[in-house]
């Protein structure tokens, strides 16, 4: 192996001296190149987060991490923080997001794109959960959270946030 690496790197280094320049590296697809992976991008950014009546509740920060995933940290003014990491799966043909909070919270929900949204379902603490996120036109970000307590026959607002970009002072 060391006579390898020594060989390689003398041929490298004579190209150089020479000119030339070291063959091109065989390229790969990204794995995350495929659409499906940029669906949540919208979610993407650091926010100001609101609640009912306009009362500024909390600041998140949503990142791309590790090439495919996003991440949310979720910083609330009141109650533990927590956070989400979110991801595409090829196999499935669904978005999975895998919640933790301060509080020893844990969920996991799937699901997709609905025309323009996104839509999450899974158990939060025992009720079926439904998320929904909805880029506005103006650039913010609804999250409506929902709980059924009869298997999703009906469903009612457990939250509803609206997500401003955060404006530097």
């Amino acid at each position: 192996m060391r006579g390898l690496l020594q060989t390689t790197l003398t041929v490298f280094a004579g190209m150089a001296l020479s000119g030339q320049a070291p063959p091109p590296a065989q390229s790969r697809p990204s794995p995350c190149a495929a659409p499906e992976f940029s669906q949540f991008d919208f979610w993407v950014g650091e926010w100001d987060v609101y609640g009912p009546g306009g009362r500024h509740v909390a600041n998140s920060l949503i990142e791309k991490v590790y090439g495919c995933g996003i991440r949310e940290n979720w910083k609330p003014f009141r109650g533990p923080g927590g956070g989400s990491l979110n991801i595409y799966v090829p196999a499935t043909k669904k978005w999975e997001q895998f919640w933790i909070d301060g509080g020893g919270t844990r969920a996991h929900f799937t699901g997709g794109m609905s025309g323009a949204v996104m839509v999450l379902t899974g158990e939060w603490s025992g009720p079926l959960t439904r998320m929904t996120y909805t880029p506005n036109a103006d650039g913010s970000v609804r999250q409506l959270v929902e709980q059924s307590t009869d298997q999703g026959k009906t469903w009612g607002t457990a939250a509803d946030f609206t997500y401003r970009r955060h404006k530097a002072s």
